[in-house]
């Protein structure tokens, strides 16, 4: 006999303490496995804690909750870069390897405003999978709607961690300056 079907309040408290236990994005499909329900049914949860302000982002690599992190523990900054598609590998990489996640991408779109992109990735394997999963999904870069022109929020413990990744980006081009116009 197959697993007993949980109501929608209790997949939903399921998936909330599920994702507060790990740091590790988990996908739809695990959590519909988990709780014998379809994704789509997962999608529907999400959007449904996302409305209750539960604060759930979706990446390439499956569902966060975001951890309120105390503020003086981590850093932030947000860069501009400009870049052909085809660097795109190169500019993470860069970023990684310098202790540093690279939180989101965002760019300005004529129509639609600003537009986020959440990416979470802080490994080689990271950038591995997400330069894969375009390629498998035959997707486009949201940089590509401003002609390479894109904003990063950039996270790690330390600002020299983020102003090492910044003038590795610099040395190769990639961090946008006043001379790139």
């Amino acid at each position: 006999m197959g697993k007993k079907r949980m109501s929608g309040t209790e997949r939903r408290d399921f998936i909330i303490g599920l994702l507060k236990k790990t740091k590790q994005p988990i996908t739809g499909q695990e959590l519909a496995n988990q709780t014998n329900v379809s994704r789509q049914v997962i999608v529907t949860d999400v959007a449904l804690l996302k409305t209750s302000n539960e604060p759930i982002i979706a990446t390439n690599q499956g569902y966060l909750y975001l951890q309120q992190q105390s503020p003086n523990h981590l850093h932030r900054r947000i860069i501009i870069c400009n870049h052909t598609p085809d660097q795109t590998k190169m500019e993470l990489d860069m970023i990684v390897d310098c202790g540093v996640t690279v939180l989101d991408v965002i760019v300005e779109h004529s129509i639609y405003g600003e537009l986020t992109g959440s990416l979470m990735i802080n490994s080689r394997a990271d950038v591995n999978q997400f330069v894969t999963a375009l390629s498998n999904y035959e997707a486009t870069l949201l940089s590509v709607l401003t002609n390479g022109i894109h904003l990063h929020t950039l996270e790690a413990d330390s600002m020299e961690k983020i102003d090492a990744a910044c003038k590795a980006l610099a040395e190769a081009g990639i961090l946008y300056t006043e001379r790139n116009k």
